[in-house]
């Protein structure tokens, strides 16, 4: 199978059928459905590939939101990824890598691989893109990134939104925007596959400590300030890494931030406001539906930036913060009690 013989994919795998796996799967399927291009979710509890099926829903996670018909979904990957040419990857960070092992034989040779996924692998502190060219042998060309404001029950009600589609590849970045170019849904283009996975894991750690600040009843000055200075620390580490400034200052840096920062509708968000109430870190993943990446991934983003020599000082207290080093009352002046220095990105 050559997916470039197609300006648009026929059959779409989509695995992980959370908030963001069957919203995205949604947005492709709209955009696809004059196409009549086949979509289909995994989903890990057969429950859910029933609600899905039968009732055009995922209640657990998307509530009363219709779904296309051009949808389905099984709780059998080998259903879902016979012919795919497009496997778009949502599941949890920390649990792909057996994932990618349990299916790899499964997905057709010659397919194109996203990642939705905005974290870094525990213990090899590893890109998600990285993660999936080591266990599926795939090259780079055929590997992809998607990040941005992504909201996903803002996009599951179709309020517009514009992502980033990312590919070392520019054609195959190209192909995929096609393919979910949905009328509330926009994607733009880069080659900058670093930069975009960088922006979208250490949003989450920021995310976390606004939403600190905020349980904590801190105003929006506060708020702005950390966001700020977490978008030169997010940019400190994706230079260091390769990645490209300008990457930081759009819709995978600084436009995803804003949104994850700032919504209630973010998990990352919400778990820091929860932290911040004095909820601990076992009664906060106890409450969510769904991880808060965050949580997960903080502790290697401050290991890969300590390799690198990159200040994060955001980043550093709220590793503290996670593993009980200090507490949620400390967090907001730790911030602000460092040595005077230039404001400059560059400014360690």
């Amino acid at each position: 199978m050559n997916w470039r013989n197609n300006t648009h994919p026929q059959v779409v795998a989509v695995l992980g059928a959370g908030s963001w796996g069957t919203t995205f799967a949604k947005i492709v399927a709209d955009a696809g459905a004059s196409r009549a291009t086949d979509v289909r979710v995994w989903a890990r509890r057969p429950e859910i590939a029933v609600d899905i099926n039968e009732r055009h829903r995922n209640t657990q996670y998307l509530k009363d939101t219709v779904l296309p018909a051009n949808l389905t979904a099984s709780a059998d990957p080998a259903e879902v990824l016979a012919d795919a040419e497009l496997v778009v990857l949502a599941v949890p960070a920390q649990t792909l890598r057996a994932q990618l092992r349990s299916v790899r034989d499964l997905i057709p040779e010659g397919a194109v691989v996203v990642s939705l996924m905005k974290g870094l692998e525990v213990g090899t502190d590893s890109r998600m893109s990285q993660v999936i060219e080591e266990e599926l042998h795939w090259p780079k060309e055929r590997v992809a990134v998607i990040s941005g404001p992504n909201l996903a029950m803002e996009i599951a009600n179709r309020q517009p939104t514009a992502s980033v589609v990312a590919c070392a590849d520019l054609e195959t970045a190209a192909w995929i925007a096609r393919a979910c170019t949905a009328p509330y849904f926009r994607p733009y283009t880069n080659t900058d596959v670093v930069g975009v996975e960088i922006g979208g894991i250490v949003k989450n750690v920021i995310a976390l400590a606004v939403g600190i600040c905020e349980g904590k009843g801190m105003g929006d000055n506060t708020k702005a300030s950390v966001m700020t200075r977490g978008l030169a620390e997010t940019t400190r580490l994706a230079l260091a890494l390769g990645g490209d400034a300008e990457t930081m200052a759009g819709l995978a840096g600084m436009g995803d931030l804003i949104a994850t920062c700032s919504s209630p509708l973010s998990r990352n968000h919400t778990a820091g406001r929860l932290l911040a109430q004095g909820l601990t870190l076992d009664e906060v993943n106890a409450s969510m539906k769904q991880t808060a990446e965050g949580i997960k991934s903080a502790q290697a983003v401050l290991d890969r930036a300590t390799q690198l020599g990159v200040y994060m000082p955001i980043t550093e207290n709220v590793v503290a913060v996670l593993q009980g080093a200090i507490s949620v009352d400390e967090l907001g002046p730790r911030l602000l009690s460092r040595e005077l220095k230039s404001e400059s990105v560059h400014a360690q």
